[in-house]
Formats: structure tokens, sequence, C-alpha cells
């Protein structure tokens, strides 16, 4: 599996994950950080690996047609 799948899946699974925070724990209450602020975060993360999964899947294969022709 290269990089830039791995950062596409990773980049998925902590978008969804945070996802669900978001929608589904909004009535609990942690003493330091309320968990639909913790599910935005991970949203953002997850949105960050999956853009740069996605970089490197375009760099990647213009580096192949590059080099053939």
């Amino acid at each position: 599996m290269s990089q830039a799948s791995k950062n596409l899946v990773e980049g998925v699974v902590t978008f969804v994950i945070g996802l669900a925070l978001r929608l589904f724990a909004d009535g609990v209450e942690i003493p330091v950080f309320t968990l639909t602020k913790v599910g935005v975060v991970l949203m953002c993360i997850g949105g960050v690996l999956i853009l740069l999964g996605l970089f490197q899947t375009v760099r990647k294969s213009d580096s192949v047609k590059g080099s053939q022709g």
C-alpha cells in the first residue's frame, strides 16, 4: 500500500470518527473539552489527510506520465 493510499484511508477514518462525535456526542460533557469540538478538530485533520493523499496520488500519476513521453 502506497503512502498516498494510507493517507486517504487514515483521512477518511479520522473524518468519519470526527463526524460521528460531532453529530452524536452533543449532550456528553467531559471536564476539559466538549466532544463536539474534538469532532470538528478530527474532521479538519481528516480533511487535511484526504487532501494530502489526493495530492500525492496526482503528483505520482503526473510523474509517471512525464517519464513515459
